[in-house]
């Protein structure tokens, strides 16, 4: 009897399991060695579904040290690996796990439960299973982001997780609505602060206010165009003040916010025409070109960065496409609605993100990627590289660099000929 309290947490070697996928090790042609020992994959398995009921049975521990524990080893194995069978079994356990440590649990345990249904309903997709995890867990959360008592990084994490579970699960209009309409009454806060003459309250729920922005924008990105229209005319006037922030990545949000919602006002309305244009451009421009010295050189090249490619969005109507890699494919991030859906995932996933876009086919749904690219064995023994191969490239590389660095190094160059 008694609990495994000695199980270890989830590590790297254990997300290494994921290389023996048909999707997985692409990046990473060294991964498919021909002189490396055989794996027994089943046995593999075996052992990393012992190590993950281990860590559910842990998250109903008495210690909340344990607990919390237990918690960031699911997540860093849901996160690394597709374990939809296994987590089909237990979905009710976790999500019953889950709503109990948010409900019972300090800030730490909350934000890592919240962080652990993200990755659940990103296992499940879109399905009955998962519209049933986010009725139990929907109630809770928000009952945790409108709470003033609780934790700011408690309700933070809840109102991302909340926006998060929405996008995937609900087909049901009224509660994309009305999910919507609590992650409103928190960042609607922040355009009072410049007239809240009591700035400090404001100033600490800074970090909620911007969980809460961008969690509302990502459902903005899959509301009726009636509705888009709405909100666009409720908070784009309001929005610039928020570019006068003190902090950072409020400012970045607030500029991401409104590149997106021109994108979508052009896309409800091709002649749409914004009264006070040459007000925010102005705005936008002095961010693009912040030169303030009171503030650090990483955050101001940060803050020029993002705002060069809003201001193009807001007067040219440009995007910068970006090219994410994964395995053999290629996916083009060509706007800002699916630049918001990629960072947002991307925040959740982590280091996991392109094994997901590889085989999680919720994500691929999302980004329109198609099934899963499923490699026979003759184009993987074409990806294969010995480790004499590598090591000879390697040499190459090494005496390359070399040869490159010596010519800047090379003392005789300023001290001359003695011989």
């Amino acid at each position: 009897g008694g609990q495994p309290r000695n199980v270890q947490p989830f590590s790297d070697e254990d997300a290494s399991i994921e290389t023996m996928s048909h999707c997985s090790g692409f990046s990473d042609p060294a991964s498919f060695t021909e002189d490396g020992p055989e794996v027994d994959e089943e046995a593999t398995q075996e052992d990393l579904e012992y190590k993950l009921k281990g860590f559910i049975d842990l998250t109903l521990d008495k210690s909340a040290k344990t607990r919390q524990a237990a918690l960031e080893s699911l997540k860093s194995a849901f996160s690394s690996k597709i374990l939809y069978e296994f987590i089909m079994e237990r979905r009710m356990t976790l999500t019953d796990s889950i709503e109990r440590c948010i409900k019972k649990g300090k800030s730490d345990e909350q934000c890592a439960a919240a962080g652990l249904a993200c990755l659940l309903c990103v296992q499940m997709g879109s399905g009955i299973e998962s519209e049933e995890i986010f009725k139990t867990l929907g109630p809770v959360l928000k009952k945790i982001v409108c709470d003033g008592t609780a934790s700011i990084q408690a309700r933070q994490a809840c109102a991302t997780c909340l926006g998060i579970c929405c996008f995937i699960v609900t087909d049901d209009i009224t509660e994309l609505y009305s999910t919507m309409e609590c992650l409103e009454n928190i960042f609607t806060k922040a355009y009072q602060r410049d007239r809240d003459t009591n700035g400090v309250s404001s100033t600490h729920n800074t970090v909620l206010h911007i969980s809460a922005l961008l969690a509302w924008t990502l459902l903005l990105t899959i509301c009726p165009m009636n509705e888009v229209k709405k909100k666009i005319e409720m908070h784009l006037h309001k929005l610039p003040s928020l570019l006068s922030c003190d902090d950072l990545n409020m400012r970045i949000a607030a500029g991401e916010t409104l590149a997106l919602l021109f994108e979508l006002a052009r896309e409800t309305d091709a002649d749409f025409f914004y009264e006070d244009m040459d007000l925010l451009t102005e705005k936008l421009r002095a961010l693009a070109t912040d030169g303030n010295k009171h503030r650090a050189k990483v955050d101001k090249r940060k803050q020029r960065s993002v705002f060069r490619d809003v201001l193009r969005a807001v007067e040219e109507r440009d995007f910068p496409t970006e090219m994410v890699k994964f395995g053999p494919e290629r996916m083009y991030i060509d706007c800002w609605v699916k630049k918001q859906t990629y960072d947002t995932f991307k925040e959740i996933l982590g280091s996991g993100m392109q094994y997901h876009l590889q085989s999680n086919d919720f994500l691929r749904n999302v980004f329109e990627l198609g099934p899963p690219v499923m490699l026979d064995a003759a184009t993987l023994k074409t990806m294969k590289i010995s480790r004499f191969e590598r090591h000879l490239y390697n040499s190459a590389a090494f005496k390359a660099r070399t040869k490159a660095r010596s010519k800047c190094r090379d003392k005789r160059a300023d001290v001359g000929e003695f011989f």
